[in-house]
């Protein structure tokens, strides 16, 4: 699974691999999660509603932005990636509680080891 720093760190990429026309629709879609397809239908509809500023645009995008080989999902956890994207309060969610969960258990080791019981278990060990 990906550290929280790790996931922060990320950057808008275009997406080589997966590109048509400079990988931008692909690039989108990878960062934010959208079906690549949809994308793609959203920008053909762009380009005929206002198609100076969204051609300016994208080819400002193509120069701009730097292209990247390989897809994101090899690095880290895909699932986690995959369920962040499509639920981000419930990945949290279940974050937080397994959190939660390691915490009560650090709590029991710790008030074993500081208890007296932990200390005659080691003799015993021991002899």
């Amino acid at each position: 699974m990906r550290t929280y720093a790790a996931m922060g760190n990320r950057r808008f990429s275009r997406n080589a691999d997966k590109a048509i026309f400079g990988g931008v629709c692909a690039g989108i879609s990878d960062y934010f999660g959208f079906n690549r397809r949809a994308t793609r239908f959203l920008a053909i509809v762009a380009f005929c509603m206002a198609m100076p500023i969204t051609i300016l645009a994208y080819l400002g995008v193509v120069f701009l932005v730097p292209a990247t080989s390989g897809t994101p999902e090899k690095h880290g956890d895909p699932e986690f990636r995959q369920a962040l994207r499509a639920s981000p309060r419930q990945a949290a969610s279940d974050v937080r509680r397994r959190f939660q969960s390691l915490d009560r258990r650090l709590a029991r080791l710790e008030k074993y080891v500081t208890s007296s019981r932990y200390q005659l278990d080691r003799d015993f060990r021991n002899l």
